[in-house]
């Protein structure tokens, strides 16, 4: 089982809110996941960009062989 850290996609159109979840790499992108590791609120017009993700349980996922996919790997290093 090959196991991945990604985005899913939830909220109104125009008003996404995403979801940093542990899913098996086979899924679809808002299928059940197994774990959710937090959410991300892109900056938009009105108001800035909000991310509440934990981060300890990122590394241990990465610790039992979970992959991260770009789009969170390129969100962990802007948060650093």
């Amino acid at each position: 089982m090959s196991v991945v850290i990604r985005l899913s996609k939830t909220g109104k159109r125009g008003t996404r809110i995403f979801r940093v979840v542990v899913v098996e790499k086979r899924q679809k992108r808002d299928s059940m996941p197994i774990e959710n590791l937090g959410s991300y609120t892109p900056a938009t017009k009105h108001s800035q960009q909000i991310s509440a993700i934990n981060e300890n349980r990122i590394k241990y996922w990465q610790s039992k062989g979970a992959l991260l996919s770009p789009a969170v790997k390129q969100m962990l290093t802007q948060k650093s």
